[in-house]
């Protein structure tokens, strides 16, 4: 049997930002507002975000996971423009979804991505309003889509689960650690952060929940890098791997615009993981940066 191919793209932060009201920018949104246009919007660039969906659909994966950050202030006019861009990405049944914190900027609108993209984070055979955690299962992988996003006071950017959520969370891995499928969490806010305004607050509890019942990947966003962490599992160590922006050029230590492949298949009785990161190059053309075995 052919390898499942699973491509991982995040933090589009779609480019340009709609004309905003002035009523529309108090609080939080002012300071978001401000840094976008005196700076944000000179490095994501739609250009570059084309680009590299382009040369994704090129490599003709079976499923794309995206991990968040699809707009960049939740302004009410960012989010149909947001879903005709996923629509062009692909139809809900190929592509799965989970939220960033800047798709829950604030509070007022702090439920439209869910409403929006209800069927891209929709579990398999579950109906009505999209609910976290859900699973999806596709081929050999069963994607578990978890919400990290919550609104926050002005200059931070953390994340946090929730109790709910990681108990429903503890439920399904517990299931899923029995049934011999390649499962992979996605969620927006790495796993570890040094930085303090951007961190998941809870994390050690997902952790917890990762060593006891294990998982065989992790995708994540949010930081903008290329990121490779090994965190503890039931009986070896579970690669998380993160991204840069999907529209970025690069800047200071941020790199240009990249995405994830990684192709699954079994081997024996073990799975086999290979992950290729393809990304943009000076010249808006899009190639293969490295390959990595990670299982």
């Amino acid at each position: 049997m052919a390898a499942f191919r699973l491509a991982h793209l995040s933090d589009p932060h779609l480019p340009p930002l709609p004309v905003a009201r002035l009523r529309d920018l108090a609080g939080k949104r002012a300071f978001g507002y401000l840094n976008w246009t005196r700076n944000r919007h000179k490095y994501h660039r739609r250009e570059v975000l084309d680009a590299l969906v382009a040369d994704l659909h090129g490599q003709h994966p079976d499923h794309i996971a995206i991990t968040g950050d699809l707009v960049n202030l939740a302004l009410e006019t960012e989010f149909k423009p947001a879903h005709a861009w996923l629509e062009s990405v692909g139809p809900p049944d190929r592509v799965t979804v989970v939220p960033g914190n800047h798709d829950a900027y604030v509070r007022a609108t702090r439920h439209r991505f869910a409403m929006t993209f209800a069927d891209y984070l929709r579990g398999d055979g579950a109906d009505g309003a999209a609910l976290f955690p859900f699973l999806r299962r596709r081929g050999p992988v069963a994607l578990i889509g978890t919400s990290s996003a919550v609104p926050t006071p002005p200059l931070m950017a953390t994340g946090w689960l929730g109790h709910a959520q990681l108990a429903a969370l503890e439920r399904m891995l517990a299931e899923l650690s029995t049934e011999g499928a390649f499962r992979v969490l996605l969620v927006h806010h790495p796993l570890h952060s040094d930085a303090r305004v951007k961190r998941l607050t809870d994390s050690h509890k997902l952790l917890d929940l990762i060593k006891r019942y294990g998982v065989e990947l992790i995708l994540h966003g949010h930081d903008h890098i290329h990121s490779t962490m090994w965190f503890e599992g039931p009986s070896g160590k579970i690669p998380a791997i993160g991204v840069p922006s999907a529209s970025a050029l690069p800047r200071h230590h941020y790199p240009a615009a990249a995405y994830n492949l990684f192709s699954i298949e079994r081997d024996g009785n073990a799975w086999r993981c290979e992950q290729v990161v393809r990304g943009i190059g000076d010249d808006l053309r899009v190639g293969r940066l490295s390959e990595t075995r990670l299982v």
